[in-house]
């Protein structure tokens, strides 16, 4: 994923792996706190140090579960897999300790790994595992929690930003005067754009300011969009949208994401120079919603760079899906194309982990 892998370091994340170390350190230094507890004139490190020998596979479970199991097979569909790997784990290591403790326990110089019998520290182990699931949990609750208020002021920045950007001025002044100059010519053409007007302006004040809306809505929003651009340029620039016209279901995403680059495609994309195209493709791909946005590139367009609509995008995302969405860019100098891949959303969800 090029724009939802980012490493973010959070308050979370360091309260959390805080707390881990904290705890590590306490096990570790507790055999000597309990040498100098029994009031031992002379501490054997040698013993201590035994001690510490057997928290080892405790400590090698644990790092193994939080680094890898719990970031990469308890998500979603592969948490059966995670149970299974962690019994496994816990079964295997154990099973060895109890197999050497056995074969070794008679031989000079043995050095004991069990800290209880094969089935107490199975026992141990589980208890530890679940002990570091829901610490990690209620970590992962807060975090979401500040997710969502980040999130839906993000959203009433968005809503903000859209109503005063998005459907720019230059938009709307061209808009008005294509209505006016069809009035004497084609009444009925003048009246539908005031409808496609009115009804873009509808669904910007009134419609976007939750955490998701249909996709219905937001496609027709960008047909709309394109339908009033299109009387704009006529036959200068090609110009092919194509959508589902039918969706089995509700299909839920955030408001107005794929229209900054409907948008940008526009602004980027239009030469009256040379000829031009602009292609929108959205699909609905199993639970995903896949967007393609390619455009022509014309001279104009190197000198600039994605603008303050772009980066909101690429916010929005990162709070609502955190790492599970793709966004790829591909640039050169006859084409800009732009492919988003999102999971979709069920009611008002913000996150889809």
């Amino acid at each position: 994923m090029e724009l939802g892998g980012k490493i973010k370091i959070r308050k979370q994340f360091i309260g959390e792996s805080t707390l881990y170390f904290l705890v590590w350190v306490l096990v570790f230094i507790a055999p000597f706190m309990n040498a100098g507890l029994m009031s031992e004139e002379i501490v054997d490190p040698r013993v201590s140090l035994l001690a510490l020998l057997k928290i080892l596979p405790f400590l090698f479970i644990f790092l193994l579960n939080n680094l890898v199991l719990l970031r990469y097979l308890r998500k979603g569909r592969f948490s059966w897999l995670y149970l299974l790997v962690v019994a496994l784990l816990i079964v295997v290591i154990f099973s060895m300790i109890d197999l050497y403790e056995k074969q070794n326990a008679k031989a000079a110089g043995f050095i004991g790994l069990a800290v209880f019998p094969w089935w107490g520290n199975m026992i141990a182990a589980a208890m530890m595992i679940g002990a570091n699931n829901s610490i990690s949990k209620l970590y992962r609750n807060m975090q979401r929690d500040e997710d969502a208020e980040r999130l839906q002021r993000q959203n009433i920045q968005a809503e903000m930003y859209y109503l005063k950007h998005q459907i720019n001025p230059h938009f709307l002044m061209n808009t008005l005067n294509n209505i006016h100059a069809m009035i004497d010519i084609d009444t009925e053409a003048a009246k539908q754009i005031v409808l496609q007007l009115s009804d873009m302006m509808r669904y910007v004040v009134y419609e976007t300011g939750g955490n998701v809306i249909a996709l219905r809505e937001d496609l027709r929003f960008i047909k709309n969009y394109i339908e009033l651009m299109r009387i704009r340029y006529t036959d200068d620039v090609a110009i092919t949208y194509n959508y589902p016209q039918q969706l089995k279901g509700r299909v839920d995403v955030p408001p107005l994401i794929f229209i900054v680059f409907v948008e940008n495609a526009f602004k980027h994309g239009v030469s009256y120079n040379s000829d031009s195209y602009i292609n929108v493709d959205i699909a609905v791909d199993g639970e995903y919603v896949v967007g393609r946005f390619e455009n022509s590139v014309n001279d104009s367009s190197h000198k600039q760079r994605p603008g303050i609509g772009l980066e909101n995008v690429r916010k929005r995302l990162d709070l609502i899906y955190d790492e599970n969405y793709d966004l790829k860019i591909e640039e050169n100098d006859h084409k800009y194309c732009v492919t988003i891949k999102i999971p979709v959303l069920n009611g008002n969800e913000m996150h889809s982990n």
